[in-house]
């Protein structure tokens, strides 16, 4: 796993964002690909032990291509400036609660839970808090939770309560929200010490019981 020559290709791409630039140095690309595979694969291992509603997945079901959509977008340049996966069951392409590392020269991050669900993800996730509100607020009062993660996001949050859901419930707030994500970021270093599986490993440990509960709640 060679983090290094990871975010050196990753801070080229930042500056030379076209095709000619990335077929000339398609190479370099590949290398740093295989790397964050194996760095990928390796890390399922015991995170998969940790989570076992991951199931059997591999690297190839869990990173995200680096080629962007921009048939929509203002923004032309045609390669992702950042390599990340999400560790689930079901890979990249699920419904589920997981794990998701995003590396970024200066930008990397931990994330996990259940980003933009479908209507009927969310309203499972909704209808758990609901019945389940002491549970949730255990899980996100914890002090190593708070500590690494502080609230889950509330990016997109509903103004008034859903459909269903009195406004005087105690954990409306939670209710409000559109995603279940948290977020902890990360300088370069962090990857490039010894034991960086280790590491995150005592992240994602923390993390964990806030997923269990989505995915009990979306099964």
């Amino acid at each position: 796993m060679n983090f290094q020559q990871i975010f050196n290709f990753l801070a080229h791409l930042q500056i030379y964002n076209d095709r000619n630039w990335f077929n000339e140095n398609k190479h370099e690309y590949n290398e740093a690909k295989e790397s964050f595979e194996v760095f990928i694969n390796k890390l399922i291992v015991p995170l998969s032990q940790l989570d076992s509603s991951i199931g059997t997945v591999s690297a190839a079901d869990c990173i995200f291509r680096i080629y962007r959509d921009i048939r929509f977008s203002k923004d032309k340049t045609p390669y992702k400036t950042h390599f990340s996966a999400f560790i689930a069951n079901g890979g990249r392409k699920t419904r589920m609660a997981g794990y998701y590392i995003h590396l970024q020269p200066d930008e990397s991050f931990l994330a996990g839970g259940i980003y933009a669900p479908d209507p009927a993800t969310l309203e499972s996730i909704r209808n758990a808090i609901y019945h389940n509100p002491d549970k949730m607020r255990k899980i996100l009062d914890d002090k190593k939770f708070k500590k690494l993660f502080a609230e889950i996001s509330n990016e997109d949050k509903l103004k008034n309560p859903p459909k269903g859901y009195p406004k005087n419930f105690k954990e409306i707030e939670l209710i409000k929200n559109k995603h279940f994500v948290t977020h902890f970021a990360l300088d370069n270093n962090f990857f490039l010490k010894e034991n960086v599986i280790k590491r995150l490993m005592e992240i994602f440990k923390i993390q964990h019981p806030f997923n269990e509960f989505l995915n009990e709640a979306v099964q």
